[in-house]
């Protein structure tokens, strides 16, 4: 057991990185706020998004998923079809409210323009909870 300096808890030491004295929870709680509020951190990681490997990654992920999952590439291009043409307009976070970062969450990918708008947050929170609503959350859509 140690003490770990940032919480105070008792914790076992597997709880713990080698040669550190503040648990796992704690370090990646600072590492996360360093990420959003250095901007140095922030300059780092827009940099390293866009290497090649990881760029190349990034596609590779993307074609597998609309490969596994062409119903729900399908409604999310009819989602975006319908809002760039007009004909469908996005609406704040049923859950939340906010207008930042909506997507449009499917019940059934055979009505593609019937969606329930909901901010990333949300959204991931919903097919964490309810994976059984097709946890194959990937990004926006919309």
């Amino acid at each position: 057991m140690m003490i770990c300096k940032t919480c105070g808890e008792h914790l076992p030491l597997s709880d713990f990185y080698a040669g550190r004295r503040s648990c796992k929870g704690c370090v990646r709680i600072a590492v996360r706020h360093r990420a959003l509020t250095n901007p140095a951190v922030q300059e780092y990681d827009r940099a390293r998004a866009k290497r090649l490997d990881r760029v190349t990654r990034a596609t590779e992920v993307t074609k597998a998923w609309r490969r596994a999952h062409p119903e729900a590439y399908r409604a999310q291009n009819a989602v975006n079809n319908a809002i760039r043409d007009g004909k469908l307009q996005k609406g704040p976070c049923s859950i939340c409210g906010t207008t930042k970062h909506v997507h449009g969450h499917h019940k059934d990918y055979l009505r593609p323009l019937d969606v329930t708008w909901l901010c990333a947050r949300c959204h991931r929170r919903l097919h964490a909870t309810f994976p059984e609503l097709g946890g194959h959350f990937q990004g926006a859509s919309a």
